[in-house]
């Protein structure tokens, strides 16, 4: 992002060789004012992202921008009279979200998820599945040094880096596993990211409101180290509607004196 005419055919023509390999890659067309043509993406995870990436880049020269990745919600809209209420809604791109005025009831979808692990890790990994806003089901010991952990979770809070941190934390021991448990009510906010004060849609996401001030610092601080100096300086803010959580600067490219 973003691709002048020529770019976009090379790149068009990459991701359908890719896909003639890969058949489990969904693609579909996506323009954004802010970073251009693109495409939106389907895969059956992080890492198998993480590899089609890859693949784009040494096989194909191609420089690639990934936003952060989103999973399906499913939202309950008000009516205003009786055939509209209850009518259920699936989104899950940010720039979809509907505000809390449209919205009588917000869902996010769960998994059901089984941890194998060494029973030296157990409280390294209660404190992550804490964090992720995991429930306990039950700790169970298979043998003397292994216990079966099981847990629900917000699918959303598993899908980027927790089976990174699990293995992290547990030398790479652990195991990890989970399957669809449908949908629970949740108070789901938007997280909106701004440069000098306009949003950019494409790095908007939705978070749980417990998390929206830690998602908000660390979006900003991030993209601060990621965008390079400009003849101009950068305001980042991160926010709720009106609230905001965290603002970073760029400073100006200084100009060289002759």
């Amino acid at each position: 992002f973003p691709f002048n005419a020529g770019e976009h055919r090379d790149m068009k023509q990459a991701l359908e060789k890719l896909c003639i390999n890969d058949n489990s890659v969904t693609v579909s067309g996506e323009s954004s004012q802010a970073l251009g043509h693109g495409w939106r993406l389907g895969f059956l995870g992080i890492l198998h992202m993480e590899v089609f990436s890859q693949r784009l880049e040494q096989e194909y020269d191609a420089e690639v921008l990934i936003t952060s990745p989103s999973v399906p919600y499913k939202l309950v809209i008000k009516g205003d009279h009786i055939k509209s209420l209850g009518k259920e809604v699936m989104v899950s791109n940010p720039s979809d979200w509907l505000d809390r005025t449209k919205v009588s009831d917000y869902t996010e979808p769960i998994v059901s998820a089984t941890i194998i692990t060494p029973s030296d890790y157990l409280s390294s990994i209660l404190e992550l599945c804490n964090d992720r806003r995991g429930e306990q089901i039950s700790i169970v010991n298979i043998d003397q040094t292994r216990l079966n952990i099981e847990y629900t979770f917000p699918l959303n809070e598993i899908a980027t880096d927790f089976f990174d941190d699990l293995k992290r934390r547990t030398s790479g021991y652990a195991s990890f596993d989970y399957e669809d448990a449908g949908f629970r009510p949740s108070e789901l906010v938007k997280l909106d990211l701004m440069l000098n004060g306009n949003k950019v849609e494409e790095l908007s996401s939705i978070v749980h409101v417990s998390k929206a001030k830690i998602k908000a610092k660390a979006l900003v601080l991030k993209l601060k180290n990621e965008l390079p100096r400009q003849q101009f300086a950068i305001a980042i803010q991160a926010g709720v509607g009106s609230k905001i959580f965290a603002r970073e600067l760029v400073l100006q490219l200084q100009q060289s004196k002759d």
